[in-house]
Formats: structure tokens, sequence, C-alpha cells
């Protein structure tokens, strides 16, 4: 049975030059993340600066950036990607290396590199300059990762040396998108079962072992599975959370009405926004949000699988792994913000608070809007050629070489 999903794919008689759907769910996110961080960032931007609005002007003017590097991005061709898809891996790899050596340290993390007032969150571009690599990789070696183990496990050890350089940081959530993302992309690309699920199952010891051998992290683990057990140590952020979450009901105490925004909840306006959100507006609220990311990354793989149906692999693959990292991200920061999922510093796509984040995003879904257009333009062509080749092939009896 066909799912109902036609309002969601690609027009090809449509005369708008980008898709309409996906620009709609873009600045939908956009607009309810602006809203958002308005609301739970009033009170520490007081405290901190005396004014209610400092973060949301930050936020404001990094929502301008993107809009207008999302529109910057959408007239560069997908073949230049591409073509430079390897100089973007040295470049994701350089950052890595740079943020270790000369990065601000935050909270224990060295995350940041400092350029002037602008401060850039190395492991955002490499996110996206890696699935960029590994698109081309797919393209380029797609036999061979499907029939031998040497083309499966090449982007594998790749992918080790920048879950290493990040676990330097450290910065295991990151480690764990891209891991669950580079997984599925060689799913989509053929590789064999049994390489998936044994990759699958390394990859789980892999994050137990790193888990447990961490205090932090395991920390994380035990107050994730019992954060009541020590709700005002190493449970305080999650069971203030879970409090956010109780108190929004079904359709919340109103925006604007949030008291674990009070300072109560750290970090209310970037890794746990929907914690807030969910008590202002309520289940509604949050199922508002999830149908708009989910909108979204069905939309991006049905934009996928229309580029692997035009042998477009670089811009099938490419848009498969944006919908996995989205999904996989969007959905790491509900579940640790719901007691789900251990908490980790990742934001929600297009919502939270974060420049880095939102630049990098806003770049990610630029490329699937240029990415859509282009599938559109050559569906378009391929309707109208058979229209105009009908005259040539009536006149059978004029030589090829005159025509």
């Amino acid at each position: 049975m066909r799912l109902p999903l036609s309002w969601l794919e690609s027009d090809r008689n449509d005369d708008a030059p980008y898709d309409r759907t996906l620009l709609v769910l873009i600045f939908s996110l956009m607009s309810l993340g602006l809203v958002m961080v308005a609301s739970a960032s009033m009170p520490i931007s007081e405290r901190m600066y005396g004014q209610p609005f400092h973060f949301l002007l930050r936020h404001l003017v990094y929502v301008v950036l993107s809009v207008a590097a999302l529109f910057a991005i959408i007239r560069i061709p997908m073949e230049r990607w591409q073509q430079a898809n390897m100089m973007l891996l040295l470049v994701a790899i350089v950052l890595l290396v740079a943020v270790l050596i000369v990065g601000r340290k935050v909270n224990g993390s060295s995350r940041w590199l400092a350029l002037g007032p602008i401060t850039i969150q190395a492991a955002e571009p490499a996110k996206l300059f890696f699935f960029c690599y590994l698109a081309g990789y797919l393209v380029r070696r797609r036999d061979e990762v499907r029939e031998n183990l040497k083309g499966f496990i090449k982007p594998l050890a790749v992918f080790f040396v920048i879950a290493v350089l990040l676990l330097f940081e450290p910065d295991l959530g990151t480690v764990v998108v891209m891991f669950m993302t580079t997984v599925g992309m060689l799913f989509l690309a053929g590789a064999k079962l049994w390489q998936f699920f044994s990759l699958a199952l390394m990859g789980i010891l892999a994050i137990g072992v790193l888990a447990v051998t961490s205090e932090y992290r395991l920390r994380r683990i035990t107050s994730f599975m019992d954060p009541w057990a020590d709700p005002f140590g190493s449970g305080y952020q999650l069971t203030q959370s879970l409090m956010a979450f109780g108190r929004g009901s079904w359709f919340g105490e109103g925006l604007g009405n949030s008291i674990q925004k009070l300072e109560y909840l750290p970090e209310a306006h970037t890794d746990f926004v929907i914690a807030v959100l969910a008590e202002e507006l309520g289940f509604v609220g949050v199922a508002l949000v999830l149908g708009l990311l989910l909108a979204l990354v069905v939309k991006a793989l049905l934009i996928g699988r229309q580029a692997l149906h035009l042998d477009r692999t670089f811009e099938g693959y490419f848009a498969y792994g944006i919908a996995i990292w989205m999904a996989f991200q969007g959905a790491v920061n509900i579940g640790a913000s719901s007691g789900l999922f251990p908490t980790k510093g990742l934001t929600l796509p297009l919502i939270s608070y974060g420049g880095s984040s939102l630049l990098t995003l806003a770049v990610t879904v630029g490329i699937l809007v240029r990415i859509e257009h282009e599938v559109r333009m050559e569906l378009r062509q391929t309707k109208r050629v058979p229209n105009k080749a009908k005259p040539a092939k009536k006149a059978d009896a004029v030589p090829a070489e005159e025509s």
C-alpha cells in the first residue's frame, strides 16, 4: 500500500525555482526555534547581561546569517560539491586538529575555535564535510563497497581518525551521530547485511566501553537510568527537564509561562529547549516539532530516492545522509530531554540556540534544496524530450547524416 506522501514529493510541473514545501518546513522550524530561544533565554540573559534579549539578539543574527547562507548555497551546483569532497574532508580534519591545539575550552571540553567575536564549533562543519566525502566515496567505490570487505572498511578507517579527534575534545555525542549516519549510508549503498550488523554491534560495544571507562560518562548513564536517585546531583538536569514535560500536559502552561526556565533547568535555551517548549506548549507543541522534523526527514529521503532513480548517485547518497543525520540528532536531543537516552550535548536541528549548529544545518538544508532543484529540472527535461523527439521519429526517410 502506497503511503500518502504525494504532498512531500517533488512536482516537476511546479514553476517555482525551488520546492515550496521544503522551504516552508525549513523556515517553520527556524521560526519556532527563534520564538522558543527568546522565551527560554530571557531569565539567564537578564542575570548574566542585565537585559533579557542578549541571547535572542545573537540568535536572530545567526538566523539572518543562516538564511543568507542557505540562499547562497542553493546557487552552487552539486557538481562542485562532488568535485571538492576530498578537499572538504581535509578541511574537516584540519578543523578538528586545530581545535585541540588552539581551541577555547568551555566546561572541560575544547570544542570551539575563536575567530574574533565569532566562535566556531569545529565538529559541526566536520560532520557535513565528512558526509559529503562519504557520498563521493560511495559513488567512486560503489561496486567495491557491495562486493568486498576492503571497500567497506576504507571509509570506516577515515571515520575512525575523525572519531579519535572528536573523543579528544571530548565529544562522544557527535561521534555517535556520525557513526549511525555512516552505517546508514553504507547500508543504503548496498553493503551486505552481515557487514552492517557486525559494524553496528562493534559500534555499540565501543560506545559501551567508552561510557564505562569514563567517570563522567558513566555518571550520565547511571543518572539516566534512575535520575531520582540523586535529583540534586548527577540527575538534576534530567529531573528538572522531566518536571517541565510533566507540567506541560496536553496544551502547556502558555508561551512564556515556563517555571523551569527560571534557571532551574540548566541549558534551557540550548540542549534542553524542547523541555521548555513542552512546558509552555504541551504535548501539542512537541507533536508539532516532531511532525515538522519527520516531514523534513521524509522529504530528504524522497529527494534521495528520486536522485538515485535518475542515476544521480552522489546527490542521492548525500540526501540520504542528511536525512539520517537530522533524524538521529533530533531523536537523541528529544530523547535525552525526555529521559529516553542519556544526556548528550546535541542541539535540536534548526531550533536550539547555537550559531555553529544553526549555520551548518542551514548550509545542509540549502544543499538539500539544491539537490531537489536539480532533480526536478532533470525530471522536467525527461518529460519534455519525448514530445520534441516525436516529429524526428516520424521522418524515417531522412538519413541520420543529413539530420
